[in-house]
């Protein structure tokens, strides 16, 4: 297991060589390529949003855990295309509302991070670097209290013409208490188009956290494009560790316009 000190020191290092490195690729973003979202999976997508384009991912979900069942929304994140292949990426403070008992309800943190996209690389691969930090804003119940770091390694393959698969490995250092809870987590994908721009897919999702129980998930969603910038998307998840939900189920949609223009 890492030292506690670690997670912040990766954070800062990713950060870095985004900063240094983001005029040093030339612009080959094409901004009529067809969305790209994080949602609904786990699984970021490894590749970056084009040059100049803002993307706003957004989705409800409701969840039922430990005997408590919680909604929140609209689980908006900002991605907007700052180089080629850099991305600056903003969470919009979520909405969490106990609908059990009412406790833990209110606005949760917001999220500041960078993604920067490294692939292709040898064999196919997609592959791409994100740095976030969240800030203690949100309601008391809800914010973890201290500010979150955390890195996030996500890759993907195509397998055929309809099938790919991807992956995650992340490390966080969530505030709980006075301490922090030093946590990984690992996500592996499979993906199958079905027609045209509608794909489904199903997603392992393990986290391991330094203090308490696993939680390990099975998510099962599909994504549809309306549009080539517009995506509808549908997910449902289910736990199979004590600590992990027992439950998941979330809608989305998600739309890219261009927000700077090139010279």
């Amino acid at each position: 297991m890492l030292p506690r000190f670690a997670i912040p020191l990766l954070a800062v290092a990713v950060s870095a060589g985004v900063a240094l490195h983001a005029q040093e690729v030339p612009a080959q973003a094409d901004i009529a390529t067809p969305i790209a979202t994080d949602r609904p999976s786990f699984t970021n997508s490894s590749i970056v949003v084009p040059l100049g384009s803002l993307q706003a991912e957004n989705g409800f979900l409701e969840t039922r855990s430990q005997g408590q069942s919680t909604v929140d929304g609209p689980e908006t994140l900002l991605r907007l295309g700052v180089a080629s292949r850099t991305e600056l990426r903003f969470t919009v403070p979520n909405y969490f509302y106990n609908v059990s008992s009412g406790a833990g309800t209110g606005f949760g943190d917001i999220a500041v991070g960078l993604k920067r996209q490294l692939g292709p690389l040898a064999g196919g691969f997609d592959v791409s670097a994100t740095a976030f930090v969240s800030f203690p804003t949100g309601a008391s119940g809800v914010s973890s209290g201290g500010y979150d770091p955390g890195v996030q390694v996500a890759w993907s393959r195509g397998l055929s013409g309809k099938w790919s698969v991807a992956g995650m490995l992340s490390l966080y250092a969530p505030t709980q208490g006075q301490a922090r809870n030093i946590t990984g987590e690992s996500t592996v994908l499979l993906d199958r188009q079905l027609r045209g721009p509608w794909d489904v897919f199903v997603e392992y999702v393990g986290d391991f956290p330094e203090n308490g129980g696993t939680r390990q998930m099975m998510n099962f969603g599909s994504s549809y494009k309306i549009a080539a910038r517009q995506q509808l998307d549908f997910h449902f998840g289910v736990g199979f560790t004590p600590a992990a939900a027992d439950h998941f189920v979330g809608v989305g949609y998600s739309f890219r316009f261009q927000a700077l223009h090139r010279r």
